[in-house]
């Protein structure tokens, strides 16, 4: 295997790697703005543990 190839997986990897970090980002994203906008009932539902354990996270991500 050459240099020309090394470098050119090396790059095809970082590619496929900043395609689904974006993709990940995205459905993290979206995941949360679902969680905001859930009604309260449903919160509810989740229990005091699963709520604690949201807001810390909202709390650490901002």
């Amino acid at each position: 295997m050459g240099i020309k190839d090394q470098f050119q997986d090396k790059a095809d990897e970082l590619k496929d790697r900043a395609q689904n970090g974006a993709k990940g980002a995205k459905d993290e994203a979206t995941h949360k703005a679902t969680q905001r906008t859930a009604k309260p009932q449903e919160k509810s539902k989740r229990g005091p543990q699963q709520e604690q354990a949201d807001r810390l996270r909202d709390e650490f991500d901002a």
